[in-house]
């Protein structure tokens, strides 16, 4: 195929899928609008030469090493053909330069497909294709991955090819406990050196990864990262080049609390236009929600949607089959939800959906100070930690049958970072947002959270009471609250207590009447919840793992309650006195 049939063949099926003449999801439709708008800007130009030499040294060199195409017949030494989707990942990634100059556009790169679309093989057709293409700059790349295991299925699918075109003894090639490379000095037809390139495949272990040079990295399966230094150590490694490019490439995954989702919510915001980031390329392949909040995982529309090479590498028979089984069985629902139809699910452990959180809460606008307005009694509740962690305020109000939760949290500031890092808190992000408060001594300021319910108190909350356990109170916060006139009552830790704000909090999500003001914190500490049913459908809860927090939710509950019994007691009265 000529390099004018790849251009041509990229933008055809660009055009396709902006149309919606191709089944694809939403968020392709989006990239391919991104893609034909970009070829119209003045000051970026798309450049074929680079992607077509890429696309043209990936299929003229490497070749399948395992599997079967839909007839059954085996891939085994046959080319490594790209899929249209494939070349317009290429040519996105390869091809946009800024006008007048040698640097290209594109600096970044999140791409989430469903399991079994090539996503392996694209990797490493990838690294080899750059690689090549950037040897004047002494081209370095890594693949990483959270585990050793699945960075080799990437250098495997490379060194197989070199082997099965008989170039194998020209490389440097190490493939052992120790070290996983291909390494080659290329050289003019006098002997002179015409650049290097090194692939290295290694786990992603930020602990021992400190001091690496590198222009061009890929993180494989971002959903299993714990961390995001995982990621962050290989970006910051590419300081020293223009041209660099890091690639996360990823199926969705099951936990919402993790580095791998808050990439995706990133990415989503970049490729609707919500955040301008023009170094960042998006392509997020998933089935779409309904008008209901669900995705229906028995149309064959959505299955075709998150997988971009359906019926070419993925069966449409195989993919109906697994999704009868999910029909009957639960868990493997969550997984075909994740693996096949690309749409990130809460963990298994998590007592709550997410999605009908946000799904109720999506559907109200009020702002703070609206809210403020209205006329509402508000109860508080209060997380308080023992010294040095995650410490929750929160105020619950209910509205025209809406429950409004507003949550603030407080963390010691030399405690963020370490936080942020070793136990996956996104600290930064809710600063950002104003939903955290950095305290500035080594332990939470009881008195900065005495300050922010009288700063709610002066925009115009009337706060009737405020809940909170007294072991952990301090000398400090119960005192401070007293002198600052609050009504605040003991609520003790006991489950049986706790489960009647915890019930009624599921309730109101369930039936779309909770509004908790679009707090990504809030939501974190929810998908933490682990629930164990007790008698009289009572619910005793705690956090998922050790590095969970839930302690807003908890904030939430207790103020829950301290509403309820206000409400039970109004209840009474009205009973006993008569309307």
């Amino acid at each position: 195929m000529s390099a004018e049939t790849y251009k041509a063949k990229v933008k055809k099926w660009a055009e396709d899928c902006a149309a919606r003449k191709i089944i694809v999801g939403e968020e392709v439709v989006l990239a391919c609008k991104r893609y034909l708008s970009d070829l119209k800007r003045d000051d970026i130009e798309l450049r074929p030469s680079d992607p077509d030499f890429a696309i043209n040294i990936i299929q003229e060199t490497l070749v399948h090493q395992q599997g079967e195409d839909l007839e059954g017949r085996p891939l085994l030494g046959r080319p490594f053909l790209l899929e249209p989707w494939e070349m317009f990942v290429v040519y996105n990634l390869l091809g946009f330069y800024y006008k007048g100059t040698d640097e290209r556009r594109y600096k970044e790169a999140y791409i989430q497909v469903a399991r079994k679309n090539g996503k392996t093989s694209l990797i490493a057709a990838l690294a080899w294709a750059v690689s090549i293409m950037q040897r004047h700059s002494g081209s370095k790349t890594y693949i990483v991955a959270n585990a050793l295991k699945q960075t080799l299925e990437a250098f495997h699918f490379l060194t197989f090819s070199l082997d099965y075109q008989k170039i194998s003894s020209k490389f440097e090639i190490h493939d052992n406990a120790i070290d996983h490379k291909i390494a080659y000095t290329f050289r003019n037809a006098d002997g002179t050196p015409d650049g290097s390139i090194e692939i290295i495949a290694m786990p992603s272990n930020p602990d021992s990864q400190d001091s690496f040079n590198c222009n061009f990295a890929i993180a494989d399966e971002v959903a299993a990262y714990k961390k995001p230094a995982q990621y962050n150590r290989f970006k910051e490694a590419q300081k020293a080049y223009r041209n660099k490019l890091m690639i996360g490439i990823t199926t969705a995954g099951d936990n919402i609390n993790s580095f791998g989702y808050r990439r995706q919510e990133a990415a989503v915001k970049v490729v609707n236009g919500l955040i301008d980031d023009d170094s960042l390329f998006v392509l997020i392949a998933r089935a779409d929600v309904g008008p209901d909040g669900e995705v229906d995982y028995l149309d064959p529309v959505q299955h075709q949607k998150a997988n971009l090479s359906y019926n070419v590498t993925v069966s449409g028979k195989d993919l109906m089959a697994d999704a009868l089984q999910a029909k009957y069985d639960p868990q493997q629902r969550k997984d075909f939800l994740s693996r096949s139809l690309n749409r990130y699910t809460n963990s298994l452990k998590s007592w709550f959906d997410i999605e009908e959180f946000k799904r109720s809460d999506g559907q109200y606008t009020w702002t703070l100070d609206d809210v403020a307005k209205l006329p509402i009694d508000w109860y508080g509740g209060a997380d308080l930690s023992r010294m040095h962690d995650l410490t929750a305020a929160a105020l619950v109000g209910q509205y025209d049958g809406v429950d409004i939760i507003i949550t603030h949290a407080f963390f010691p500031a030399v405690a963020a970072n370490e936080k942020a890092e070793e136990d996956g808190i996104p600290v930064y992000d809710w600063i950002d947002n104003g939903w955290l408060t950095l305290c500035n001594t080594p332990t939470v300021n009881a008195e900065d959270v005495v300050k922010w319910f009288c700063d709610m108190r002066d925009r115009g909350f009337k706060i009737r009471q405020v809940g909170h356990d007294r072991k952990f109170a301090g000398e400090v916060y119960f005192p401070a609250m007293k002198k600052a006139h609050f009504s605040i009552i003991d609520q003790p830790q006991l489950y049986y207590l706790k489960s009647q704000g915890f019930r009624h909090i599921e309730k109101a999500a369930k039936d779309g009447k909770l509004y908790y003001m679009h707090s990504t914190a809030y939501e974190y500490c929810v998908g933490n919840v682990r629930g164990f049913e007790k008698v009289d459908d009572a619910v005793m809860y705690e956090k998922i793992g050790d590095k969970d927090r839930i302690d807003l939710f908890d904030a939430s509950v207790f103020a829950t309650i301290r509403m309820l019994k206000s409400m039970e007691k109004k209840k009474k009265a009205r009973d006993w006195f008569g309307e």
